[in-house]
């Protein structure tokens, strides 16, 4: 009974009034103060006159905007940046952006333009990106851009051009990117290239235009950064009508929907020896016969991509390819590894065989004639091996990154990669890995810096497993498990001493010693979400000062005053999707919240659990009142009153059995 009368005494006394602040203003978001605004989806017919005169970045997309002209911007004359997509303009007025002299970026993206002024761009002389993709233009002289001096690129796509000849007042001093891709344009013409001369290293896109002739000699000394002929069905049309150009990157891939029944053959590609390529892409065409000669002309060539091109083998002996760098052969028929003849690839650097539609076995030594290679791509590719790697990765000294991940099992002994010392990357995500020795697979690797091992389903209670990686300074164990969801003080993490980023989140986790990450001093970013956390785990942190401490998708409730001092030492911290507590048995946490928002993340996105009242509301927005009510006075009052006379009583009691005691 007396239990019940004190628990009864303790809730009048500390009984507390809360309140939620919300908002359903629909407003512009403001992302940088005074600065940087999204009005995107608001339905808007108007500038919204909430924006500061100081904006400078506005995203207004999806609103509805039909007409505009002079007035409708003049205000925000400090914009660099403004997004008009899909808000319906037919009508670009005079003068319409007069009064932003200092605007780079214009968006106009999917707006069905009727009718665009003469002066209309007048008034933007830093104009640089100007965006008309999806406008229904025919023609670029619709555009009145002879102003714009500044200009660096501009997107044309998904329209209904059929040339991509330039108006002669066309200012092409500074341009860098064409884009006309998915438009109507199937013949190229002298006249057409020369229009673009003056642009030197220009990027031009033709990507979905189907180009069925080009006129001999148009692009006799013409000089491209890169040329993207995609989806054209004829590769003989465009080697003939490049001869005698020079490009840095031709992409000359098609795509799944374009049949292509084109014999590729050496006699094909004769034009690339009257022309300067140095990167060209060729991926989803049909290569039936590759013969020693079929890469004749591609002495010079520097990169190539072959992705999906349905090969099953190379044969040895190829000419032309000495000097390339760069090999892509993603998502091709290979069996076995050494069905690539690497010895053909002498100057190798970078070797990609991603996704490959078979099982790949590695074979034996396959790539050991690449001594040069730096770079190692072999992920999705159902690769099995009891024993990796060091037979598979003979040779390859030189070896700096590799990637083997979502493959399948692999088997691990001590120094597994003892033939590639020099390895600084290596991920072997979703690859389940069986480690059979006590000793760490990855010793002798004193150079990585990076180590992906997330879902390798590891067992994390060999505490040598991380052991000889005395530079690596990015960790990823998502998604494995620790003993009992717990990493105790001794753990294979303490043997890492220059980590910085640490990765431990979807682990199962449902606590941390707090001694568990003693020796890893320098650490700066610790992902601990989507674990069973507790507030107590983050005193495990409390060495650590300005790091960006993800701590999502927990079971944090109620963070004590004794933690505050630990997560105010941090740069940012996430508590997104974590069943916090907003009565007053929280009062100092909610307190630290508010005066720290600066350092929170997802905010938006934080809500209150508890009580059942505020279920749902955003953290920020709680406010409590939690001094006693005047009801909990009262029944202070009377039970002091009452201590008082009991006390009194018992007093009297004492002296009176003590004088009788005499």
């Amino acid at each position: 009974m007396a239990l019940d009368i004190s628990c009864f005494l303790l809730v009048a006394l500390f009984s507390a009034s809360c309140q939620a602040i919300g908002s359903s203003d629909q407003r512009c978001t403001e992302k940088e103060v005074n600065k940087t605004y999204n009005c995107e989806h608001l339905g808007l017919s108007e500038i919204p006159g909430t924006l500061p005169n100081s904006t400078e970045s506005l995203e207004f997309s999806f609103n509805a905007l039909p007409t505009i002209q002079k007035t409708t911007f003049s205000r925000l004359v400090n914009l660099t940046f403004l997004d008009l997509t899909r808000c319906q303009i037919y009508w670009i007025h005079e003068d319409t952006f007069q009064s932003q002299h200092r605007l780079e970026t214009l968006v106009l993206t999917a707006n069905p333009l009727i009718f665009m002024a003469e002066t209309a761009l007048t008034g933007p002389k830093a104009l640089k990106h100007l965006f008309f993709i999806q406008t229904g233009i025919s023609s670029i002289e619709f555009i009145p851009v002879h102003s714009q001096k500044a200009l660096e690129s501009l997107y044309l796509g998904s329209n209904h051009i059929s040339s991509i000849r330039l108006p002669k007042d066309f200012p092409t001093e500074k341009l860098k990117v064409l884009d006309f891709q998915n438009n109507a344009i199937h013949h190229l013409s002298k006249e057409d290239v020369s229009s673009l001369q003056q642009a030197t290293n220009l990027s031009l896109n033709l990507n979905g235009n189907d180009i069925t002739g080009i006129e001999p000699g148009a692009f006799k000394s013409t000089v491209f950064q890169s040329l993207n002929f995609g989806g054209t069905q004829s590769l003989l049309v465009i080697f003939k009508g490049l001869q005698n150009s020079t490009i840095q990157s031709l992409w000359l891939g098609t795509f799944e929907d374009i049949d292509d029944d084109e014999d590729i053959s050496s006699s094909m590609f004769e034009g690339l020896c009257e022309m300067s390529v140095e990167r060209i892409n060729l991926q989803k065409h049909h290569f039936f016969n590759i013969t020693s000669n079929t890469f004749y002309c591609f002495s010079g060539l520097q990169e190539l991509d072959l992705t999906a091109t349905h090969l099953t083998e190379l044969p040895s002996g190829i000419v032309g390819l000495s000097k390339l760098k760069k090999l892509v052969l993603s998502a091709n028929k290979f069996e076995n590894l050494c069905q690539i003849s690497a010895s053909n690839f002498p100057s190798l650097t970078h070797l990609y065989i991603k996704g490959n539609t078979k099982r790949l076995e590695l074979g034996s030594g396959c790539l050991e004639t690449l001594e040069h290679l730096r770079e190692l791509d072999l992920s999705h590719d159902d690769i099995e091996t009891s024993d990796c790697c060091n037979l598979q990765l003979r040779n390859l000294s030189h070896l700096q990154s590799l990637n083997l991940s979502y493959n399948e099992p692999l088997g691990l002994r001590t120094e597994a990669f003892k033939e590639c010392p020099q390895l600084e990357l290596l991920d072997l995500a979703f690859t389940r890995l069986h480690v059979k020795d006590a000793q760490s697979p990855f010793q002798n690797l004193h150079l990585l810096k990076v180590l992906n091992l997330s879902h390798c389903l590891l067992g994390s209670s060999n505490q040598h497993l991380l052991d000889g990686l005395p530079a690596l300074r990015h960790l990823n164990l998502q998604g494995n498990r620790f003993p009992n969801g717990n990493i105790q003080k001794t753990n294979p993490l303490q043997a890492l001493g220059s980590l910085e980023i640490l990765i431990l989140s979807f682990c199962d986790l449902s606590s941390i010693d707090h001694q568990a990450f003693i020796n890893l001093k320098i650490m700066n970013h610790v992902d601990l979400s989507h674990n069973r956390l507790t507030s107590s785990s983050i005193e495990a942190l409390s060495h650590l000062k300005g790091i960006y401490l993800n701590l999502a998708s927990n079971r944090i409730s109620i963070i004590p005053p004794s933690l505050l001092p630990v997560l105010s030492q941090q740069r940012t911290i996430n508590l997104r999707q974590n069943p916090l507590d907003c009565t007053c048995s929280n009062i100092y946490f909610l307190e630290w919240y508010k005066e720290n928002m600066q350092k929170l993340e997802d905010i938006e996105d934080t809500f209150c659990a508890n009580p059942p009242l505020l279920r749902g509301v955003k953290v920020s927005d709680v406010m409590l009142s939690c001094s006693m009510a005047a009801v909990g006075i009262f029944f202070l009052i009377v039970f002091l009153l009452l201590f008082a006379v009991l006390l009194i009583f018992a007093v009297k009691r004492f002296l009176r059995w003590k004088y009788q005691h005499i």
